[in-house]
């Protein structure tokens, strides 16, 4: 009431201002209607005042502010309202909207911290929300292969060092694991163009038009192989030997139904060397392809080398190309087969 009749003086002191005068006295002059024509406050409303004044955030109308931002706040807001404080469940739905991951990040731990013993339900389409709330709290609805009866899954029994693992590091794209129809892991982009490109010349489209995700994990193939086995999901292992062949396959020894490809030959211990050997009898096709100088690049070692110190740029180059070219066995092999 106070703020309402604070406001209507603001706006009668307005009308009567010498300048609104002014522009009355010229209107009435310009016989514009046989009514009377003049510039006026609203004054009609007795709520009127919740229009004419808006919440400033540094200066800036909340209006004109990002939604990010407005997303940040107007959660934070609900969260310390009454009702919601005398509630047991709270439901969020995609606060990831609008966000910066660290903003994000911001608004997570200020959930986590001022949920005071509250259920909180949270739908999201984000793997950095996934991770950062606990992938043993996700509960994924689902349709059943076989049917259209849906169904729930969830991850629980992750290891500890799993679940905090994706805490820490909430970047990893575990929910293209969890979604997809089927995975491809490899260690990095370079890797996920080439198998790409391997499996556009066998199939003619690409791998995620069939369902199957090529998943860059890095070094955290364990990781992902742990959720996958709890989701009962279908994954191809694709990795470099490393240089020692035996280390790799006692890797992955707790997984023995796995479909792991890795090329045995240690003298060619990643997929730069292994690319330059699979084209060993026509190094001019692949100077060509990354418009290298022969000059420069006499031979395979020098080629490994540039390609080595390149892989991004190069696997991009070998993905976009038309030009014919071979690509290692192990990677034709993991594409063209029955697991695929």
């Amino acid at each position: 009431i106070e703020i309402s009749q604070i406001h209507r003086e603001m706006k009668e002191a307005l009308v009567s201002c010498q300048a609104i005068m002014d522009i009355n006295k010229q209107l009435k002059q310009e016989d514009l209607s046989e009514k009377d024509v003049c510039l006026s406050a609203n004054l009609s409303s007795r709520d009127i005042w919740e229009s004419g004044i808006t919440t400033y955030l540094d200066e800036i109308p909340f209006a004109n502010i990002g939604k990010g931002e407005q997303s940040l706040i107007k959660t934070k807001l609900a969260l310390k309202h009454k009702k919601a404080r005398q509630a047991t469940t709270l439901l969020l739905e995609e606060p990831e909207n609008h966000l910066s991951y660290g903003k994000l990040h911001e608004l997570l731990k200020y959930i986590d911290q001022n949920r005071e013993g509250r259920q909180v339900i949270v739908s999201t389409h984000s793997s950095f929300v996934i991770n950062k709330l606990g992938m043993e709290n996700l509960i994924i609805l689902a349709r059943g292969s076989d049917s259209n009866k849906r169904h729930k899954m969830r991850l629980t029994d992750l290891k500890p060092g799993t679940i905090s693992f994706f805490k820490r590091l909430p970047g990893y794209d575990t929910l293209r694991l969890i979604l997809c129809k089927q995975a491809i892991l490899v260690e990095g982009p370079s890797d996920e163009l080439i198998v790409q490109k391997a499996y556009y010349r066998q199939c003619s489209n690409l791998p995620i038009e069939d369902g199957i995700d090529i998943i860059s994990v890095g070094t955290s193939f364990l990781r992902f192989l742990e959720i996958a086995e709890k989701l009962d999901k279908k994954v191809i292992v694709v990795t470099d030997n490393d240089g020692d062949v035996d280390k790799v396959y006692k890797k992955y020894r707790d997984y023995p139904d796995l479909a792991l490809y890795v090329d045995t030959n240690i003298k060619y211990n990643t997929l730069e060397p292994q690319i330059v050997f699979a084209n060993k009898n026509d190094l001019d096709n692949l100077r060509e392809i990354l418009n290298l100088d022969e000059r420069k690049y006499p031979d395979a070692d020098s080629i490994v080398n540039y390609m080595s110190d390149n892989k991004t740029e190069v696997a991009l180059k070998l993905f976009e190309t038309e030009t014919e070219f071979n690509i290692p066995n192990y990677i034709s092999r993991a594409v063209g087969s029955n697991e695929v």
